[in-house]
């Protein structure tokens, strides 16, 4: 016995929209400029794309119907092989598509660069020339995220907030993998890289809590790589700079290094205080003195390397996962470290046989 045809229909119905209830349009609807403007991008790319899928569903259709075998009333031209017209309107039509959507690419590419600053915190309504870009340096995490204020002198981790209309500046770097941050409320997707820095200028206009996250498979703890935004007033920006300064203690050196250790569904926590050169040693991957700083090393290479002997200057340093189990890495140490940034003899370096070439 069949079961009732609109009793499944509404079956059908209902769990379609359980299913959806948990959807988010805040991609389609987000809160910042940006990500305002690249939601129309979405959409005025759609309709334009439709120009040309609608038309040919619908004529496929028409065809398919028209030209059936059983219709002896439909033109029958077996020899038929060529119309200018109808080629004009095949290949015309799909080309001019594809000229708008270029022309929009190249537009918005440049317009929406991350890279570049802004020039209006929403439609009709530009940056004021005395308004200066909240600067926010943000680290990826084995698996959280660290937020640093430097013009505050706080950090943070899984934590975010900025004022409403005021620009954003963000740089961006990770630890150890490629990473993604994401915030659809704010502005679109950027990678964070292990010794480079990615930036994004970005704006929100309405102010909420809205969900970020890490867009990127990184590993075990990738599910809760997530943090809350808070977009506040001036005041309440202040006060929330204010909390955390009287709460917490400074992040330096041996604090980061522990807190970059892999660990999973990290709590917020708040640092009243930063020490000065953290974000440049995280960028040059030397946090802990120990072993040569990228850019540094970047140099030597660019003047010709060091030669055999370098090989002599390496160091193995250790490294935990979040199994607890100790991994070995080699590093570049003896040439040139924060502690000896002329590469001068050291004591240690002394009291050491010459390499040999």
């Amino acid at each position: 016995m069949y079961p009732n045809k609109s009793a499944l229909s509404r079956v059908l119905v209902l769990s379609a929209s359980i299913a959806l209830s948990g959807c988010n349009a805040i991609v389609m609807k987000p809160h910042g400029d940006i990500a305002q403007q690249q939601a129309q991008l979405i959409v005025t790319s759609t309709l334009l794309m439709m120009l040309i899928i609608v038309p040919v569903i619908a004529l496929t259709l028409l065809f398919a119907y028209r030209y059936r075998q059983s219709n002896t009333d439909a033109t029958y031209a077996p020899d038929w092989d060529h119309s200018t017209r109808l080629e004009l309107i095949i290949w015309g039509a799909p080309l001019l598509i594809i000229i708008a959507l270029g022309a929009i690419t190249w537009i918005s590419t440049h317009k929406l660069d991350p890279f570049r600053p802004l020039d209006r915190i929403a439609e009709g309504r530009p940056v004021a020339a005395d308004v200066k870009p909240l600067e926010v340096y943000a680290v990826a995490m084995d698996w959280k995220w660290l937020f640093i204020y430097p013009e505050q002198g706080i950090a943070t981790v899984n934590e975010l907030a900025a004022p409403v209309d005021r620009p954003i500046h963000f740089r961006f770097t990770s630890t150890s993998v490629m990473n993604t941050f994401y915030v659809p409320a704010l502005a679109g997707m950027i990678y964070a890289m292990p010794g480079m820095e990615t930036q994004l200028h970005a704006v929100i206009n309405a102010a909420g809590v809205y969900d970020g996250m890490s867009a990127q498979y990184s590993g075990a703890g990738f599910s809760d790589m997530n943090f809350k935004f808070h977009g506040v007033s001036d005041e309440e920006f202040a006060r929330w700079v204010e909390s955390n300064k009287s709460g917490g203690n400074t992040l330096t050196r041996a604090g980061y290094l522990q807190l970059e250790q892999p660990s999973k569904k990290d709590p917020i926590r708040r640092f009243a205080g930063v020490e000065p050169g953290l974000w440049r040693a995280i960028l040059d991957r030397c946090v802990d003195g120990k072993k040569m700083c990228s850019s540094q090393m970047m140099a030597i290479d660019a003047a010709g390397g060091a030669g055999k002997g370098g090989l002599a200057s390496t160091m193995r340093s250790g490294w935990r996962d979040l199994d607890g189990m100790r991994r070995d890495r080699t590093v570049v140490a003896a040439l040139c470290t924060p502690t000896n940034p002329l590469g001068l003899p050291t004591e240690t370096d002394a009291a050491s046989p010459a390499p040999q070439n």
